[in-house]
């Protein structure tokens, strides 16, 4: 099976020959630069895409759909009054001025042949591929600032209704873009929204300002058979049945240092995909700790509809042996499995 094969075949809950050997996120500039200095990579091998082909993981490319016009937005945010915790809008009047960066089709419309070139390398290799929006909750952060955001729901909620509706109306447009030239694998929407006690949000909020959007966005990529997943850090437990209910198919990292426990968010939600969940700080601790986390894994793998994954990027304290060793793990139990 080619990666794109086996990637689809774990979403949809088949038994693909392998489990992909792949990192969904890439790795810390830090831990490339160790492993440059101990002679694991060349020197000039910074590009996650050469670093995934020198080590012999499952290829696959990441695009992305930003909401925004770099340059423009840069100009703007010039001119509004912020802090470290602030972000560039304060007032509707703010997001008015902004508008002119926002939902800008052109930078969708720029990328469109880097998609077809992967839509190109997909059918003669067999290359994974997956699209990355920001999410319904991730946007309008960006555009608050984290503590002004968490007081919106509150003080400005005709303003984060505002925020969304446009932001979906992007989505679709630049969903349908991007699919005339190549149809994702796989979504996913960065959001999160989580932290090591649970969701930031309550339901109530969730239901009242996200759902909605969540809906549409994953009726319309349902229409076009991709799979929507979720990516938000911290404990999920919860959140996984908030974003099934928006009609999401999945959710990962799965942070261990968060408590997160795969085998116990199977039980939960036996319908959902999870990918990530190995404990990134096993990685320096040998053979045995790592062969124990894969074990703890195993299980759930072995129903399918479970990609294993570091459960964020690798730390620099991995050494590149470190590295090879788990990547030998790694592969054995991806047959095991």
């Amino acid at each position: 099976m080619t990666s794109s094969e086996r990637i689809k075949a774990v979403l949809n809950f088949e038994k693909p020959d392998r489990l992909p050997v792949m990192e969904w996120a890439v790795w810390w500039h830090l831990t490339i630069e160790r492993w440059q200095r101990e002679g694991g990579l060349p020197a000039d091998c910074n590009d996650r895409y050469e670093i995934t082909r020198h080590l012999g993981l499952d290829m696959h490319y990441q695009g992305y759909a930003p909401p925004f016009n770099g340059e423009v937005m840069k100009t703007l945010v010039k001119h509004l009054h912020l802090t470290d915790s602030a972000g560039p809008v304060a007032s509707e009047a703010d997001y008015e001025r902004l508008l002119p960066a926002c939902y800008d089709l052109t930078m969708v419309e720029r990328d469109l042949p880097e998609w077809r070139r992967w839509a190109a390398e997909r059918r003669e290799q067999g290359t994974a591929i997956w699209l990355t929006f920001w999410g319904f909750f991730g946007w309008p952060r960006y555009l608050f600032g984290i503590e002004p955001h968490m007081l919106a729901f509150y003080d400005h909620p005709e303003l984060m209704h505002r925020m969304n509706r446009e932001f979906t109306r992007y989505c679709l447009q630049a969903l349908d873009m991007i699919c005339a030239e190549c149809v994702p694998d796989f979504i996913s929407l960065g959001e999160d929204m989580s932290y090591n006690n649970g969701p930031m949000l309550s339901k109530t909020c969730f239901d009242e300002f996200l759902k909605p959007y969540y809906l549409k966005f994953t009726d319309w990529a349902k229409s076009y058979g991709v799979p929507v997943l979720v990516d938000s850090d911290g404990d999920v437990t919860e959140l996984c049945g908030w974003i099934r209910d928006g009609g999401c198919q999945g959710i990962f990292p799965l942070e261990r240092q968060a408590g997160t426990d795969v085998a116990e968010l199977r039980r939960l939600y036996p319908d959902l995909v999870f990918m990530g969940g190995f404990d990134k700080m096993t990685m320096d601790k040998g053979e045995a700790a790592m062969r124990a986390e894969f074990e703890r894994l195993l299980p759930v793998a072995q129903q399918s509809g479970f990609i294993i994954s570091c459960d964020h990027q690798t730390p620099p304290a991995v050494s590149f042996a470190d590295y090879l060793l788990y990547l030998r793990l790694f592969r054995e139990y991806a047959e095991k499995v």
